[in-house]
């Protein structure tokens, strides 16, 4: 099913989009900005002071500056459904601005499996490292198994993560398949995939558009889907079961925005 959530109309989008290249290169530039000197200072305090969380509270409040600049907002729903303990987030992926949303309102020291590629950025890969993110690369069988072995191990310490099985993001709204390494990393760590839905993010920017225009995406939150007792060979009709409970979250999304 197409996504309910509507863009506007290609004259009102043609109309505002010189105001939304301003605001897009402002957004842009301040974060640039922040990253460039609380990323340092982050890191700093992360190594030598060992607190982490002084890392994720720059984080949040960066990611809170550049969603506000770029006129971004958000709802959530759900969260009450999160454990306590350890688990892998599993969202369905529309655009850009749908990681930092997640990382801001799912869990205040939220790890990502990300993709290898980003960790060239420069500062960001140095944050990414001392934060506990783990880039997995997919060209790489060996360096992609080694990457979720990391991501379990970090797993049973207790750190929660976020994944987006779809590796890219859908042009249409609709779930693209599934890669299976992040429901490997959860069955090897045995902790439970909570699915998370996330609407709105294509109206402020699509596949291939530069500009952000401002919009509410909404994140709904599902109830955590067991993995103990599961074994590796069981992770196909695991896939099926997160899948199908992310597409009953859009569709009660989709739902509730045409009414």
């Amino acid at each position: 099913m197409p996504s309910a959530v509507s863009t506007p109309p290609r004259n009102a989008r043609a109309a505002g989009t010189p105001l939304a290249a301003i605001r897009s290169i402002a957004a842009y530039l301040v974060t640039l900005v922040y990253i460039a000197i609380a990323g340092p200072v982050g890191v700093f305090i992360a190594i030598v002071f060992r607190w982490k969380w002084g890392l994720y509270r720059l984080g949040h409040a960066g990611t809170w500056l550049a969603l506000r600049s770029a006129g971004i907002r958000y709802t959530v729903t759900g969260l009450e459904r999160v454990p306590r303990d350890a688990v892998v987030f599993c969202s369905n992926h529309e655009s850009n601005v749908d990681p930092p949303v997640l990382f801001k309102v799912l869990h205040p020291q939220l790890h990502v499996l990300y993709k290898a590629e980003l960790h060239k950025f420069p500062v960001m890969g140095t944050v990414f490292d001392v934060g506990g993110f783990v880039p997995i690369d997919r060209g790489d069988r060996t360096k992609s198994m080694a990457s979720i072995a990391r991501g379990a191990a970090a797993l049973r310490s207790g750190l929660s993560f976020l994944i987006f099985p779809e590796g890219t993001r859908s042009r249409t709204g609709e779930l693209l398949p599934f890669k299976k390494g992040g429901f490997i990393m959860a069955l090897q760590a045995q902790v439970p995939i909570v699915p998370v839905a996330v609407t709105g993010g294509r109206a402020a920017m699509r596949k291939g558009s530069a500009f952000v225009y401002p919009v509410t995406v909404r994140v709904r939150v599902g109830d955590p889907i067991p993995t103990a007792g599961l074994s590796i060979s069981d992770k196909e009709a695991l896939i099926a079961r997160v899948r199908a409970a992310i597409q009953v979250l859009l569709d009660e999304e989709r739902a509730t925005a045409r009414s």
